[in-house]
C-alpha cells in the first residue's frame, strides 16, 4: 500500500494495533529488493522437522519430515514459478522456516502474492500426505488417525548423504513438475481462515525485513545457519528466551526476557553518563564500570549516550552481568538480538521493556531518556516481585 491510500484510510482503520506481520507503508514490494521472509505453523507445531545434536559434543541440525521436505521442495519451485525471483538462503525449522529472496528486478507480482503461492503448493503437499497415509492405512485395515497434522510421519532414522541429495530436487526437475507446482493448478480452493484441521499448514499472514544496511545480508546468513544451535540453547535454557509479561520493579511493570533474578542482586549500579564525554573519558568511565562489574555489581544501563553503549559492549565482551532497559517494546514471539544471545544464554543478560511494542521505531525524545534514566536509578533501589530481599 503507498503512504497516500495508506493516509486516506486511516480514519476509517480503528486504531493501529503493533503487528509483525504488517507490511511497511510506502514500500514497492514489486521492486528489485532482497528480503528475509519468517512463516510459522499453524499453531506453531513442530511439523517439518526434529532437532538433533542437543548434547555439547554434537552439532545441532534440523531432520526434516515429509512434509518438511515437501516444504523445502515448494520453496525452491518459487525460481521455477516466478523467474525474476532468486533464493539466496533458506532455513526450515520444525515450527517455522526464514528464506532470504531476491527480487532481482521488477516483478509482474507482489511479493505477498508469491508467497501466498508458495503457501498453496504447501497445502497441495499436506493435502497428498493425509492422503497417502489414509490409503495405507485401510490397505492394513485399519483407520486412519492422519487427518490433521499433528499425525504427520516424522522419519525415525537420519537420512543418508543420497537421501539428502535426492531431497533437493535440480531445477530442471521442478520445471517439468511446475504444474504441480503452480499455485495456479487446479486444487480445491482453501478455507478461509488458517486451521490445521481443515488442512491449512501456515498461520496466517509472514514477517518481512527488507534489506538496507551494510553487512545486514551478511548477519542474515549467519542467523539462519546459526538457527539450530540457537534452538538448542532455548530449549536448554527456556526460562532466559521466554518473553515475561507484567514483571514488577519499584511500582512500574515490565516487559522482561532474560534471568530475571539479576534484579533481586544486592549490588546493582547504575550506568549514567554525559554525552559532552570525550573519548578518553569515555574509555575512563569503561575501565571503572568493568571493574565494579569484576568485584561482583550488576551494571543497569539504558545505553542512551556514546559512553553507556561503550560500557555496555565491554561489558557484554567481558561477559559480566549486565540489566539494559530498551525503549523498544516486546510482543509474545520477540527474541534477544543475535548480539544479546550468549549472554542471556549464561545467564547474565536481562532485557527490560517498560513501553508496549512497536511496529517501527521512532526516535528517542528527551523525555523518554530522562524517564528511562529514572527508572534505571529505581531498579538499583529496589527488589522485583522475586526478591530475596
Amino acid at each position: 500500500m503507498d503512504r497516500a491510500t495508506f493516509v486516506s484510510h486511516q480514519p476509517f482503520a480503528g486504531e493501529k494495533k503493533p503487528s509483525m506481520l504488517r507490511r511497511r507503508v510506502g514500500h514497492d514490494y514489486q521492486s528489485r529488493c532482497i528480503y528475509l521472509l519468517t512463516l510459522t505453523v499453524e499453531g506453531r507445531q513442530p511439523l517439518l522437522g526434529t532437532l538433533h545434536g542437543l548434547e555439547e559434543t554434537d552439532t545441532p541440525y534440523v531432520e526434516l519430515t515429509p512434509l518438511g521436505e515437501c516444504v523445502e521442495e515448494r520453496w525452491q519451485a518459487i525460481e521455477v514459478i516466478y523467474p525474476e525471483v532468486k533464493i539466496l538462503a533458506t532455513k526450515i525449522m520444525p515450527d517455522h522456516m526464514h528464506g532470504i529472496l531476491f527480487v532481482q528486478e521488477q516483478s509482474k507480482r507482489h511479493l505477498g502474492e508469491i508467497v501466498k503461492g508458495f503457501k498453496t503448493g504447501c497445502n497441495i503437499a499436506l493435502r497428498r500426505l493425509a492422503a497417502e497415509a489414509a490409503t495405507r492405512s485401510q490397505h492394513r485395515g485399519t483407520e486412519s488417525h492422519f487427518q490433521t497434522p499433528e499425525a504427520l510421519p516424522f522419519p525415525t532414522q537420519p537420512p543418508t548423504p543420497a537421501a539428502q541429495a535426492s531431497a533437493f530436487p535440480t531445477r530442471q526437475a521442478l520445471a517439468a513438475r511446475s504444474n504441480f507446482l503452480s499455485p495456479y493448478a487446479a486444487t480445491a480452493s482453501p478455507p478461509s481462515k488458517p486451521s490445521p484441521t481443515r488442512g491449512l499448514l501456515w498461520s496466517h499472514g509472514y514477517n518481512d525485513h527488507i534489506l538496507e544496511g551494510r553487512g545486514e545480508l551478511d548477519r542474515w546468513f549467519a542467523y539462519l545457519q546459526d538457527n539450530p544451535r540457537r534452538l538448542a540453547i532455548r530449549r536448554a535454557h527456556p526460562d532466559y528466551f521466554r518473553v515475561r509479561f507484567g514483571v514488577s520493579v519499584g511500582g512500574q511493570e515490565f516487559a522482561a526476557i532474560g534471568n530475571r533474578f539479576l534484579l533481586d542482586y544486592p549490588d546493582k549500579r547504575q550506568v549514567q553518563l554525559t554525552r559532552s564525554l570525550s573519548e578518553t573519558q569515555i574509555e575512563a568511565e569503561v575501565q571503572k564500570h568493568l571493574l565494579l562489574a569484576q568485584r561482583g555489581s550488576v551494571l543497569v544501563s539504558p545505553a542512551i549516550s556514546r559512553g553507556e553503549q561503550a560500557v555496555m559492549r565491554a561489558v557484554l565482551d567481558a561477559r559480566l552481568p549486565l540489566i539494559f532497559l530498551t525503549p523498544w517494546g516486546f510482543n509474545e514471539f520477540s527474541k534477544p538480538g543475535h548480539q544479546y544471545f550468549e549472554a542471556c544464554a549464561d545467564g547474565r543478560f536481562l532485557i527490560l521493556a517498560p513501553w508496549p511494542h512497536e511496529n517501527q521505531r521512532i526516535a528517542l525524545s528527551r523525555e523518554m531518556c530522562l524517564i528511562l534514566n529514572n527508572m534505571t536509578n529505581n531498579i538499583c533501589n529496589q527488589t522485583s516481585e522475586y526478591g530475596f530481599n
